[in-house]
């Protein structure tokens, strides 16, 4: 049986011509060496940073289109939905025509009175309410697109194509016509308008000699 040494300690093997710092040096792990393997790991970590953020640039664009296709989807509905009731109110009051045009008669010839005058002035205004407009008078000129002309003949007294008459006034709700106004239009009369001008021209001449008689003539050179 083999006795220990008091005192004695194994050490490690030193090879030959080494020092005991060497050894000491060998054996223990320097610090602060990174294992290894950690570079790789920081790219990969990198990388997936970079898909993330990509993913997420992508997923913010789609969100961006989908809210501008609800936009534009809500501001189409309300669109529609405007023309849907202006087209139906259209209709309606497009209906109630010749209620209001046999109301416009019977005003005419002092028979709207009593109940039935109530009546009909209660439903004009709900008409108007509605966005009717009553349009067309005496005098004004003739324009195509507002105005249809029944009756057509010449007059001295104008001197462009004119409304002289009222046969049915027109109906429109805001910019849009639903019945044009059905008048008689006057023209000018052919060739009064070279006569006028001839008048004209000698009202000026009198009025010139009269001047130069009430001024003692014209001198003598």
């Amino acid at each position: 049986m083999t006795e220990e040494t008091p005192g004695f300690e194994e050490k490690p093997d030193v090879p030959s011509g080494a020092t005991p710092d060497d050894a000491e040096s060998k054996a223990a792990p320097k610090e602060g060496a990174a294992p290894a393997g950690d570079g790789t790991a920081d790219v990969g970590l990198v990388a997936q940073l970079d898909q993330v953020r990509t993913a997420l640039s992508e997923r913010t664009t789609d969100l961006q289109r989908l809210q501008a296709e609800y936009q534009n989807y809500r501001r189409r509905v309300e669109r529609d939905r405007i023309a849907v009731k202006e087209i139906a109110i259209a209709n309606l009051l497009t209906e109630l025509l010749p209620v209001l045009d046999d109301i416009g008669r019977a005003r005419e010839h002092g028979e709207l009175v009593g109940g039935f005058k109530s009546v009909a002035e209660s439903l004009e205004t709900v008409a108007a309410k509605m966005g009717l407009q009553q349009f067309g008078k005496e005098g004004e000129p003739f324009d195509p697109t507002i105005h249809e002309a029944l009756m057509h003949s010449y007059a001295p007294d104008v001197t462009e194509t004119t409304c002289v008459a009222i046969l049915q006034p027109g109906y429109r709700i805001g910019e849009r016509t639903i019945r044009p106004a059905r008048v008689a239009v006057a023209e000018p009369q052919p060739g009064a308008q070279t006569v006028k001008a001839e008048g004209a021209e000698e009202k000026k001449t009198e009025a010139k000699k009269a001047d130069d008689k009430e001024n003692g003539g014209p001198e003598e050179g």
